[in-house]
């Protein structure tokens, strides 16, 4: 056991040396470019230079450090649900509940707006996550119960999951572009939310969806177990004394709420879910106990370099890292989708 103990622990390294790479050129590249020097003075000597220390402090670390905690949470709720979906293409976003999550965050935003009662900044965040979560888990519930219904109570097919997916994902930008329709004043907010971004946010954000991230996710990764069995099939599951339905719902509410609060603080940001599991895969292998740390950093490293490319490509405006993930999954999504389409053929 030893050595293999040590074998994976060299294959996390390069994982771990990749997000710490990612991490420190997140906070050199901006408007204004920051040097080792600088950046080391920043963070231990704050009185030698206050305005270094506060693009530090104030606009690159929190900025990093979120972009991290979103991606490594998208990521491992990606590979929860593809877990237990037992289908490699399901995502927070490919499977609706990014979509959900927006929708419930839009109202929330509308229902705070509108509020007699001044609500702070700080305060917003959480009524926005729990307003995300109540609608990413009524669609990722309804893309369950459709696939599983279509399929009378077999695993669900890949062409009907995402097709419940689309449905569902097309229903709720429908109300959500109603939404905007209907309240021209809140229009830019809620589109320029919808996009994905980072900009703009502090260490509120990260103090208040930092730690619903990482309950909902290390509970996933204690879940590990029950995840790997699901992998083998209901059948095989129950035989080896897996209560299913018990399992498989806890699974959904810890990734679903991961994905609540990743998209209260962001926006809509896609593919990501997907991608990380399945370049983690190719280096650790199926086992969620492995997969699913190695996911998130994995996960946080490629949202980190999104946001740098989406602030830094056409400077000093900055592109939505909603469209940078995209352009960076779309590819990626067709060739699984083709890849898997060889093999069944």
């Amino acid at each position: 056991m030893q050595p293999r103990n040590q074998y994976l622990a060299w294959r996390f390294l390069p994982l771990l040396a990749g997000l710490l790479l990612a991490l420190l050129v997140g906070i050199h590249f901006g408007a204004v470019s920051l040097s080792l020097e600088q950046i080391w003075q920043g963070l231990w000597n704050p009185a030698e230079d206050s305005y270094i220390h506060t693009i530090l402090w104030q606009i690159r670390l929190p900025r990093v450090i979120l972009a991290a905690c979103v991606g490594g949470g998208l990521a491992v709720a990606g590979a929860a649900f593809q877990g237990v979906f037992r289908n490699p293409l399901a995502d927070p976003f490919v499977i609706g509940a990014s979509s959900g999550a927006a929708l419930g965050a839009t109202l929330a935003l509308l229902l705070i707006a509108g509020s007699i009662t001044v609500i702070t900044a700080t305060w917003q965040i959480p009524w926005l996550i729990l307003a995300a979560f109540v609608g990413a888990l009524l669609v990722v519930c309804g893309v369950f119960m459709i696939a599983s219904l279509s399929s009378f109570g077999r695993s669900a097919p890949l062409l009907t999951l995402i097709l419940a997916g689309m449905a569902l994902s097309s229903f709720t930008g429908a109300l959500v572009s109603l939404i905007m329709f209907l309240n021209h004043e809140m229009l830019t907010t809620i589109f320029s939310w919808l996009l994905g971004s980072f900009s703009g946010r502090h260490w509120n954000e990260i103090v208040m969806a930092g730690p619903v991230i990482l309950c909902s996710g290390g509970l996933l990764w204690l879940l590990s177990r029950p995840l790997d069995l699901l992998s083998f099939g209901d059948e095989a599951a129950q035989t080896l004394g897996l209560s299913i339905g018990k399992f498989r719902m806890l699974i959904l509410i810890a990734a679903t709420f991961c994905t609540a609060a990743c998209v209260a603080v962001s926006g809509v940001i896609g593919f990501l879910g997907l991608m990380a599991p399945h370049m983690t895969r190719i280096l650790l292998g199926p086992r969620h106990g492995l997969l699913i740390p190695g996911s998130c950093l994995l996960g946080a490293t490629l949202m980190v370099i999104a946001d740098t490319l989406a602030r830094t490509v056409i400077a000093p405006a900055e592109i939505p890292v909603g469209i940078v993930t995209a352009l960076m999954g779309c590819p990626f999504f067709l060739f699984l989708l083709l890849s898997r389409g060889q093999q069944s053929g």
